[in-house]
């Protein structure tokens, strides 16, 4: 005989926290830490454009530099002849590197389902992690300047890094049920914005020094923790002899509500809960998921969509923030970045706060819903936020808060949701396909939007962009 619903969901929490062991904990920091690097490395180049714009063209400040240094050295840079073109292929890096990340991470999916996440992860990070090195350290170094070469260099940085977002939503979709999802996913899901965070923090720290340093730092460090990945992340419970999510499901009603995704519903005919897409169970392990059968899937194809428009908008606060507040209010690169943090907290409280939501109202799409719906009037307010830091920040976070965290949950839990729906059979095969899609999909979007950003502030101005994210 079935449990009522608020008695399942109560079970449920018990069973999160009685199953809850060390190797849950090391798993969520190492998944956690492993996306915060990945973005860290991104962050810098946003954080040091105005640098690297300056050093690409002549302004006032190259005016002295025949008296700093030989005159030829600092013609080797002079890609540009003006701020504006040096801007527009920025925005072009920006809009070359996210459609090479969307490229691959429809594939990235696909190969995580197939191979060890470890591997993957880990080959991503520290392989992204050299490129880092070479676009930003390496060539300053070598006083190598070629716009085909930078061109090369992000494309195969986006399809690297997209190896980390499927394969570690995956590791955590093995590790972490239903019961309690959208708050610890929506916890989880701060890596990205802790990353934006300490990208900004390490680039202000060294940017004195040259922006080629800032470059060399986070890639190092990203290294680093491509190396402890690969020795110390465990990508499912059977590998220290743990049962896996969905075991037990036919003896343990608690755990069959726990893997239960939001996405399904509680009154589905069991007739219907005994289709699968899957391989049936000829083989004791489970194939992975095609890519049009994941595409097919209730869910996948609208939230992508949706995340398309919404992924636009984050993304580009993401890359343009610190040269907006730079640009606009003339203030210090370094200040800049520091106040761009900001944006990063309020995706942090938004993305917790509204997972939890949502797991007691048991509804993903109303949070997302009404929390979009205040993110237009915080856009409208902060395209007319005065000259004031104070001002600015408060602002800039409540509107972090209402687009952030919706983007954290489309891409974590509702991500992990719909690829453990029923038709699926809980099955982590789809976990790593499911999410490359959505995120893949979103990052078209974003890719597609950089560009337009650029050319409409080049264009037109600052408020027009604003008035464009408001239409997303």
């Amino acid at each position: 005989m079935a449990m009522p619903g608020s008695l399942r969901r109560q079970s449920a929490n018990r069973g999160l926290v009685s199953h809850c062991t060390h190797h849950h904990v090391v798993v969520f920091l190492l998944t956690f830490f492993s996306y915060s690097l990945l973005h860290a490395s991104r962050k810098t180049f946003s954080n040091v454009k105005v640098s690297i714009s300056s050093q690409w063209t002549p302004s006032c400040r190259n005016s002295t530099a025949p008296e700093l240094r030989p005159y030829e050295l600092w013609n080797s840079s002079h890609l540009f002849p003006n701020a504006e073109e040096a801007t527009l292929f920025l925005g072009t890096l920006d809009t070359i590197f996210l459609i090479s990340y969307a490229v691959g991470l429809f594939v990235s999916g696909i190969v995580g389902d197939r191979l060890n996440l470890r591997w993957v992860l880990s080959f991503g990070m520290c392989s992204s992690a050299l490129v880092v090195f070479s676009f930003g350290t390496l060539t300053e170094w070598l006083h190598f300047y070629n716009k085909w070469f930078y061109c090369c260099l992000w494309v195969v940085n986006g399809l690297l890094q997209s190896t980390g977002w499927p394969c570690v939503v995956a590791v955590m979709g093995n590790w972490f049920g239903k019961a309690g999802r959208g708050f610890v996913f929506g916890l989880w899901s701060a890596c990205a914005s802790v990353g934006n965070i300490l990208g900004a923090f390490l680039a202000s720290c060294v940017l004195k020094y040259g922006y080629e340093y800032a470059f060399l730092v986070t890639a190092s460090v990203q290294f680093a923790g491509g190396v402890i990945v690969f020795f110390g992340l465990l990508t499912s419970p059977k590998e220290v002899g743990l049962p896996e999510l969905g075991a037990d499901e036919d003896k343990v009603s608690v755990e069959e509500d726990a893997n239960r995704p939001l996405m399904g519903s509680d009154d589905v005919d069991d007739d219907d809960r005994n289709y699968s897409i899957q391989a049936t169970d000829n083989d004791n392990q489970p194939k992975a998921i095609g890519f049009f059968q994941a595409c097919c899937l209730p869910g996948v194809v609208p939230y992508s969509l949706a995340y398309a428009c919404l992924k636009l908008v984050n993304y580009s606060f993401f890359f343009w923030l610190p040269f907006y507040l730079s640009n606009n209010f003339g203030w210090k690169e370094a200040e800049a970045d520091q106040l761009s943090i900001w944006y990063d907290v309020g995706g942090i409280i938004g993305g917790t706060i509204q997972g939890l939501i949502s797991d007691v109202l048991q509804k993903r799409a109303p949070v997302l819903a009404v929390s979009l719906l205040f993110a237009v009037g915080s856009l409208f307010g902060y395209s007319r936020s005065p000259n004031s830091k104070p001002i600015n920040a408060v602002i800039m976070t409540i509107t972090g808060f209402f687009i952030g965290g919706p983007s954290n949950m489309i891409s974590s839990a509702i991500s992990a949701d719909l690829g453990r729906q029923d038709l699926v059979k809980g099955s982590s095969e789809a976990l790593a396909t499911v999410t490359g899609i959505v995120d893949g999909t979103g990052s078209i979007g974003a890719a597609v939007g950089q560009y337009l950003v650029s050319l409409i502030q080049e264009n037109l101005d600052w408020i027009w962009v604003f008035y464009f994210f408001i239409l997303m």
